[in-house]
């Protein structure tokens, strides 16, 4: 399969499901014990708002590579009927742009990446 031929919502999809991965675990290892707690907390990462908020910061930084910018780019302008709830739909746009890139590193087999990309959006909040 060439990755780069996927459909970027495609790979928002997958992206998602990484990136709430990484946090669950993430504040599991926290030790919040309280599932409440966990959700409270959780939406300080996986907001659309948030997303976006972390990619602006990663790319103010020069944080990303050439090769992940494009995807970003790709993801960021692709066409969506989702209306979204609680944010602009440029900060949609920009959530589903790092997740995308988040699925596209999966399929890349780059888990090291999202490690690196993942420690940047936990850090950025302590």
């Amino acid at each position: 399969m060439d990755i780069r031929c996927v459909n970027s919502l495609v790979l928002a999809y997958l992206g998602d499901a990484v990136y709430e991965e990484y946090i669950r675990l993430y504040l599991v290892e926290k030790n919040i014990n309280k599932v409440n707690d966990l959700q409270i907390e959780s939406i300080n990462y996986v907001s659309a708002k948030r997303q976006a908020y972390f990619l602006d910061k990663m790319l103010e930084c020069d944080f990303f590579e050439e090769e992940e910018i494009s995807v970003i780019k790709r993801a960021r302008n692709a066409k969506s009927h989702a209306n979204p709830k609680g944010c602009s739909v440029i900060e949609y746009k920009k959530a589903t742009a790092l997740e995308a890139l988040i699925g596209y590193l999966k399929l890349s087999n780059r888990v090291d990446r999202i490690d690196e990309i993942m420690i940047y959006i936990v850090e950025e909040l302590c």
